[in-house]
């Protein structure tokens, strides 16, 4: 009545996140904690308090959180400044970060060793990503930093196991580095990148780290891969991991479900915006190119002009342009609206049960936008058909 709850909860020690559905923070949980959180939804940022036993780190998170905001500001502005005013500004929170830190009482030393190490591996993470989101956001394509600009992340070992553990802004700086690895590697060999990947991966010496980038990087590019058999053969060969191969494993035997020639899952009675419903079924005899997308999906909307004229294109061919949408029941009217302002061509539906729909499922759709190529005899032409801005969905 009082609005108040309690509940025990069986934790690995370390960083979770806390979500009413609205408002989020990341709080830090141990064995034998008792941890009072407090808050009012409708103003959480200045009413959440923690308390109790093991509250410390959560409190000291949240707090750095804000100081972030404050010194950085809101949104994507600091990455329109220039370098030399943007190293002082990451600096500047590195900084008052450590502060807060080493002011926070009831913390362990064991903690605070490697948080400081988090927090610099926070600030060559900023370092590292300056170039592609100055470029973007100052509207500079060509843009390139300067020579000496990323000298700092030359510092980096990519070995170390405690801190890929306890620190994800290490995670994310080892990640990256293999990334950039793999794109050399499919540069010089003329091979997809998911597949440079497990093959740059598997070089790995540490095991934990080896298994999590390559289990995180093959866990939805498995769904998008053209090469099926090579990436599960690539990602059985590197990982050790017996959870995540079963999980692989389960995957691939869905996916070859989905392959070239195989029946297509299909959707049954999905509302159309035009009125009534619409069931693959009902296309039979005709090549259906279909467009899995979200309201809320910024790649989906981008793909829209482009779906546009390859539907003008073939406007009164032996094809059905089909757009599904995966929005939840509460952004349907949402969907309506934007069909209707955007004036979105082709059959356009709205999913049963968004992402839990049989269509969804069947084809294993962990992203979005995803397209899908059907003939007229309901089997399957791709079940990753190209994007409507590529040139090689005219040429399919």
């Amino acid at each position: 009545n009082d609005g108040t709850f309690i509940d025990t909860l069986t934790v690995a020690t370390g960083y979770y996140s806390l979500s009413d559905g609205k408002n989020n923070t990341l709080i830090y949980l141990d064995k034998g904690n008792t941890v009072n959180i407090n808050f009012d939804a409708n103003d959480f940022e200045n009413t959440l308090e923690f308390s109790g036993v093991g509250s410390e780190i959560s409190n000291y998170l949240f707090i750095k959180n804000k100081k972030y905001k404050e010194i950085a500001g809101e949104g994507t502005d600091i990455y329109l400044l220039e370098e030399a005013a943007y190293k002082s500004k990451i600096n500047e929170i590195k900084t008052a970060s450590e502060e807060l830190l080493n002011a926070t009482e009831g913390v362990s030393e064991d903690f605070k060793k490697k948080e400081k190490r988090n927090l610099y591996y926070s600030y060559l993470g900023f370092v590292d990503k300056y170039q592609l989101y100055h470029s973007h956001y100052a509207k500079k394509e060509d843009f390139k930093v300067s020579d000496d600009f990323l000298k700092e992340l030359e510092t980096i070992e990519y070995n170390s196991e405690e801190d890929f553990l306890f620190s994800s802004n290490y995670e994310n700086l080892v990640n990256a580095h293999y990334q950039k690895e793999a794109r050399k590697l499919a540069d010089q060999d003329s091979i997809q990148n998911d597949i440079a990947f497990l093959k740059i991966a598997a070089g790995i010496n540490n095991e934990t780290i080896k298994n999590k980038l390559v289990y995180l990087n093959s866990k939805y590019n498995i769904t998008y891969t053209d090469q099926l058999e090579d990436f599960y053969s690539l990602f059985m060969a590197a990982s050790t991991n017996e959870e995540h191969k079963k999980e692989i494993t389960e995957s691939y035997n869905k996916l070859k479900t989905v392959s070239k020639g195989q029946p297509s899952p299909k959707f049954e009675n999905y509302e159309n915006f035009n009125g009534g419903t619409t069931s693959l079924d009902d296309l039979k005899g005709k090549f259906v190119y279909v467009d899995v997308w979200a309201t809320w999906c910024g790649p989906c909307k981008a793909e829209i002009p482009s779906l546009k004229e390859v539907e003008a294109k073939y406007h009164n061919k032996n094809i059905e342009f089909v757009s599904i949408s995966v929005d939840v029941e509460k952004d349907y009217e949402k969907w309506k609206t934007m069909v209707k302002e955007e004036d979105l061509k082709g059959i356009q539906l709205f999913s049963d049960k968004n992402w839990k729909s049989d269509f969804v499922t069947g084809y294993l759709i962990k992203g979005i936008p995803r397209f899908i190529l059907i003939d007229p005899n309901g089997n399957i032409v791709n079940s990753n058909a190209p994007r409507p801005s590529s040139e090689k969905l005219i040429k399919l």
